[in-house]
């Protein structure tokens, strides 16, 4: 208890030097007064081998863990040492692998986005206790900490059903002040977390006044004695006051009236405890003086974090990714005597033989498990030569399974997963966008986040608006991630495997009309099957047609940038121009082969980047522009961009979609008014 008072002491009076100091501390920043018991009865009894993810209000949470207040306010002022982030990050916004302490990965500020990641963890530690991956000695727990707002987000549902459904040892503590910013409870929501939470059968609950440390302390230790000994998840909800500012961008006075701000002052953890202690022998005269040696070492912690240097500029674009081992292409592309596949099962082979080779793969998704093996079958057999523990079927919650692959990452395993079509991939493109793709750097490298996303793209054969869709552009914006869009079998078998070695996000894109050959003019993505040991880096295009030198050195060629099934369509149209066309496969949009695209159209002159995406705002128009800036006094005409119309979706009719769509006829079109013009 006087632990807990002393550092109920030190939040008081960092919380009052940031308000002094308002313009010093510049950066929007929120403290945890009126959270400090609950905060602390968590801290108090997590191990090393624990995880937690704090929320951007648990500073006391850090604290009690052990972190020292000058670290925090490293981070409150953006330093450069900063042991979180380097500046990069807002306050309390930690992440740690620090040996002795609980591990802590990247925390964004997004409200309840942590849910998923952080069950991801849990998940993870499951799987490895499951399959013996893990020694079983040290039971980790995992804490996921909210504010009573983002319980309402759907993605925290989603972390809910997982958890009930396979009964993991995490725990949810819920701090409830009843305020989202400036919305009530009352404004928000028909019941509160604990009152929710009755509907994910499996799921225990608890509830206490987080404003109590006694209370408190026996109720989180009774949460993480369940989870440790049992396994299972519980969520507490901990009524707590809202004492300090929503941030200090949006301060308390602006929206609360003095009766709110008078009712939640009654509660304040730290008088409370107090009048616990006077109770219990301590005297008065010692209380004052924890106070008071508090406010002194704040003072002086603060001065030192003042005094420190900025981050430098030079740092900027340090830890976008985490270093790759996989650089050369490698291993052997055609053994002799090899036979043809098509792109599906090179990809499933790629996958089996990761799998064969480290037990830390694994694959998940919907409709992959034992039953189907994917609706194009792009896992059959996998459950059934590595059991459901590896290979299973998800809900439809794709944020969940993107973003659950973060915690999987954390502890050591790489997941393969997978969305069913394009289309969806939106659901989860929060995570991988606010999560996923600012890990890294965010966290200095200390969180790379190593996963592959295998997403069945584009259209053929009257798939419809829902399942024919293109988004390599939305993907391409993404900083952080890398992507690869393979045209033919041996490529898919040699990036998959590059992809597994990569440290950093992956997302394969699978043309769903290439996966068989089955549209004409394709057969060429059937290729010799690799061998095992073959890897194909990313960022290495490749020339599939050579022109002829003596029609290069005349003017009388072209070159065409392209990947996917627009490989084809160029290959197709090409041959109605003997010797006049090379045909560059860029096989990954990031990272891109500049390098060879650059001095491909500086040899041409002439240059048509071939998409089967919406023109409008593209990829391929961005990589134009790129090439009018590097190429701009070798060209001898405006680069040209093709691709599908501009219409919002793939229309289901055949004729319609071949409308929409590029093809071979259209695509020589093209070619003839670039060599003719």
């Amino acid at each position: 208890m006087l632990r807990a008072y002393r550092l109920m002491m030190t939040a008081k009076a960092m919380a009052n030097i940031y308000d002094e100091n308002r313009p010093i501390c510049k950066y929007v920043h929120s403290t945890s007064r009126g959270h400090e018991a609950i905060q602390l009865a968590t801290a108090f009894q997590l191990k090393p081998q624990d995880f937690i993810s704090p929320y951007y209000r648990d500073e006391s949470i850090m604290l009690g863990m052990g972190w020292r207040p000058y670290e925090l306010m490293l981070q409150l002022l953006a330093k450069g040492e900063d042991p979180f982030t380097g500046g990069r990050e807002y306050y309390n916004h930690p992440n740690s692998r620090r040996e002795d302490f609980p591990k802590i990965i990247h925390q964004s500020s997004a409200t309840g986005m942590q849910a998923v990641p952080t069950t991801g963890i849990a998940q993870g530690i499951q799987y490895k206790e499951n399959t013996g991956l893990s020694d079983g000695k040290d039971k980790a727990v995992v804490v996921c900490c909210f504010g009573d707002g983002s319980v309402t987000e759907g993605e925290v549902s989603e972390a809910f059903q997982f958890a009930a459904l396979h009964q993991l040892p995490i725990i949810y503590l819920v701090e409830d002040n009843d305020w989202g910013i400036s919305v009530s409870s009352d404004e928000a929501r028909t019941m509160n977390a604990y009152e929710f939470i009755s509907g994910f059968k499996g799921i225990e609950r608890l509830q206490v006044d987080g404003s109590d440390f006694e209370q408190s302390f026996e109720i989180m230790e009774n949460a993480i004695h369940y989870v440790r000994e049992n396994r299972k998840p519980i969520l507490v909800h901990a009524r707590v006051p809202l004492l300090g500012h929503h941030t200090s961008g949006v301060r308390k006075e602006w929206y609360r009236t003095e009766e709110d701000l008078a009712k939640h002052q009654v509660n304040d953890p730290g008088p409370k405890l107090r009048e616990v202690l006077l109770k219990k022998g301590v005297s008065e005269a010692e209380l004052n003086q924890i106070e008071q040696e508090e406010i002194e070492y704040i003072a002086a912690e603060f001065a030192l974090a003042v005094a420190t240097p900025d981050p430098d500029p030079q740092t900027v674009m340090h830890h976008v990714f985490a270093p790759n081992p996989v650089m050369e292409e490698s291993g052997n592309r055609s053994p002799e005597g090899g036979e043809k596949v098509v792109m599906v099962d090179a990809a499933m082979h790629a996958i089996e033989e990761l799998m064969r080779k480290h037990p830390e793969c694994l694959f998940y998704g919907q409709d992959v498990g034992k039953r189907l093996g994917g609706v194009f079958r792009e896992a059959a057999t996998l459950a059934d030569k590595f059991g459901d523990a590896r290979v299973f079927n998800t809900a439809i919650q794709e944020a969940y399974i993107i973003g659950s692959t973060i915690g999987m990452s954390a502890v050591g395993l790489k997941p393969f997963v997978e969305v069913q079509f394009a289309d969806y991939i939106y659901p989860g493109i929060n995570q991988l966008v606010t999560e996923i793709s600012k890990s890294c750097y965010l966290s200095c490298g200390k969180f790379p986040v190593s996963m592959v996303l295998r997403v069945p793209i584009g259209a053929y054969g009257g798939g419809g608006p829902y399942h024919s869709g293109s988004v390599e552009s939305l993907l391409a914006n993404i900083k952080g991630i890398k992507v690869a869009y393979p045209s033919n079998a041996a490529d898919m078998k040699g990036l998959m495997k590059a992809a597994y070695y990569d440290p950093n996000p992956v997302v394969m894109l699978e043309h769903k009309g290439l996966y068989w050959s089955k549209v004409p003019g394709t057969e060429d993505a059937k290729m010799i099957e690799p061998a095992e040991d073959y890897i194909l880096p990313f960022g290495k295009g490749v020339s599939v047609l050579q022109a002829d030198e003596e029609k290069i050195q005349n003017g009388e060629s072209i070159c065409i940038i392209t990947y996917g099934m627009g490989v084809y369509w160029a290959k197709n149209a090409a041959q109605l121009f003997p010797g006049s066309v090379e045909v560059i496969d860029i096989r990954t949009l990031y990272p891109l082969d500049e390098e060879l695209i650059f001095a491909t159209v500086m040899r041409h002159g002439k240059c048509l980047v071939l998409t089967e995406e919406q023109l409008r705002n593209s990829f391929a128009e961005a990589l134009a522009c790129r090439i009018h800036q590097h190429c701009f006094y070798k060209l001898d005409a405006p680069v040209k961009t093709y691709g599908a119309l501009d219409v919002p979706a793939v229309p289901m009719n055949m004729g319609l979609e071949q409308a929409m769509l590029p093809t071979t006829e259209k695509v020589a079109a093209v070619i003839s008014g670039l060599l003719n013009g």
